[in-house]
C-alpha cells in the first residue's frame, strides 16, 4: 500500500533509534498508538544481551504492550527500518498490530513479501495493513554502511 502522511516522520524516528547503538545491526522499531503517540522504541539488542530473540521489533512490541498494559496492540502501528523476519512478522501478528510500516526490503530473511509473506497469510486470523518502502533508500544505506 502507498504510505500515509506521517509515515516518513515516524520512519525518521525509527532511523534515529537504529543508528543509536553502533555495535548492533542497525534496525530500529517504534510502536505508535492510533493517535500517533509513541508507545515504545527499540533497536536490536542481540549483541548486548546475548539473546537471539532480541530483535528491535520484538523488543518494541514487548515495551509497547507493557506501556499499554495489554498484550493486544489493536490500533497500533509498528514502524521498522527493515522488513521483518519470520519471528518478528509472527510476533506482530500475534500482538494484533493494526499496521506495519517498513523501510528497506530484506531479500535474505524477509517475511513480509521477500521470502515469505507471513502477515498476509489468509490462514491467520489477523492481518495488518502493510506499507513498504518508506524512506527505503535511507534505511538501506544505514544497513550498507554498517556492513562495510
Amino acid at each position: 500500500m502507498k504510505s500515509r502522511p506521517g509515515h516518513e516522520a515516524w520512519m525518521r524516528r525509527a532511523l534515529e533509534v537504529a543508528a543509536s547503538n553502533p555495535t548492533e545491526v542497525p534496525v530500529g522499531a517504534v510502536v505508535f498508538d492510533a493517535g500517533g503517540t509513541e508507545l515504545a522504541a527499540a533497536g536490536n539488542e542481540r549483541e548486548l544481551t546475548g539473546d537471539p530473540t532480541a530483535h528491535a521489533e520484538v523488543l518494541a512490541l514487548r515495551r509497547a504492550a507493557a506501556a499499554r498494559g495489554d498484550r493486544a496492540l489493536d490500533g497500533c502501528t509498528l514502524v521498522v527500518t527493515l522488513e521483518p523476519c519470520t519471528m518478528c512478522a509472527g510476533a506482530l501478528v500475534l500482538a494484533r498490530v493494526s499496521a506495519l510500516v517498513f523501510g528497506a526490503w530484506e531479500p535474505k530473511t524477509g517475511a513480509v513479501g521477500s521470502l515469505w509473506d507471513v502477515v498476509r497469510d489468509r490462514r491467520l486470523n489477523h492481518r495488518p495493513e502493510v506499507y513498504s518502502g518508506v524512506l527505503e533508500a535511507d534505511c538501506a544505506a544505514l544497513m550498507r554502511g554498517f556492513f562495510r
